[in-house]
């Protein structure tokens, strides 16, 4: 054990020396700041402001009037309110410290009005953070409110309404400004009608229109009453001497169809009459329907 004590604890002479000197620094550091308010330090001198400070709060102490200037307030006299039926748009401030707001509350609603501020309801007082709920409550039944706009309440008159009358428009014939003229045509619709009509060769009823691309069925009840169809204006294909390049472009027919009919032709001769054309089975009874005003023997 002594051996061990003696590994850990024990000092040289330096070591030994340094370490009182340490401890008499310290020591020296603690008792300074004492030596120092003994010696040295003096009573510190009261300002005037401060003792007239002190002074006033003993009087306030002894419920007496402050004479010092910095205790003057003006306090506000509160009167009891007088209710009485007015508009919050034009009342004065005078008013408003009537029905039981002070100076300050009544000057910030006539700063709100200055600034272009309305009611136009009595709610509206309530926005007005200078009136609390409690006083609303007793305001509420005098408050009314006269148009806040200054102005007199305009009577309608009832007109009757006609229908705007819209020309009727001959599909078969008409270019792309006269279909424009129809109500909820548009020159786009314009165009797609007049291309499908060449193609076509003209329209034997209204319902094709709905073949259009875009042309809905709730389109075409709303324009069908503007429109109406020439069948003699429909141009009128040959089927006997029409070859592929005059078939292509039809809407009704497709490549094959057009070989078919015109192999037939060769092999057979010429048609007579829509029931050669039923012969080919290619060719269904709804096509032949739609082709047979377009068709000549």
């Amino acid at each position: 054990m002594k051996k061990w004590l003696n590994n850990y604890f024990s000092l040289t002479k330096c070591e030994y020396n340094g370490l009182l000197a340490l401890f008499g620094l310290l020591v020296f550091a603690f008792v300074t700041p004492y030596i120092y308010d003994a010696l040295f330090k003096k009573e510190e001198s009261i300002t005037d402001f401060e003792r007239n400070a002190i002074q006033e709060l003993n009087l306030i102490a002894l419920n007496e009037q402050p004479p010092s200037k910095f205790h003057k307030r003006e306090k506000e006299v509160f009167s009891k309110p007088i209710l009485f039926k007015f508009d919050p748009n034009q009342i004065l401030l005078e008013d408003w410290k009537k029905l039981g707001l002070s100076i300050k509350q009544a000057q910030s609603i006539i700063n709100f009005r200055n600034k272009g501020g309305k009611f136009y309801k009595v709610e509206d007082l309530k926005k007005m953070y200078t009136i609390s709920p409690k006083l609303f409550e007793k305001l509420q039944p005098y408050v009314e409110i006269v148009n806040p706009l200054g102005e007199k309440k305009k009577k309608f008159e009832v007109k009757a309404y006609t229908k705007k009358e819209y020309p009727v428009i001959e599909i078969n014939s008409a270019d792309t400004l006269a279909l424009d003229k129809i109500k909820g045509i548009g020159a786009a619709f314009a165009r797609r009608i007049t291309n499908y009509r060449n193609k076509l060769g003209g329209f034997y009823k209204k319902e094709q229109l709905m073949e259009v691309y875009g042309l809905d069925s709730v389109k075409y009840k709303e324009l069908k009453d503007q429109i109406q169809v020439d069948v003699s204006a429909i141009k009128k294909i040959n089927i006997n001497t029409a070859d592929f390049e005059s078939l292509k472009n039809h809407p009704y027919l497709k490549y094959k169809q057009i070989n078919t009919i015109i192999e037939y032709r060769k092999q057979h001769g010429n048609y007579s009459s829509i029931a050669d054309l039923k012969k080919l089975l290619i060719l269904s009874t709804q096509t032949i329907d739609q082709l047979t005003p377009y068709l000549q023997f």
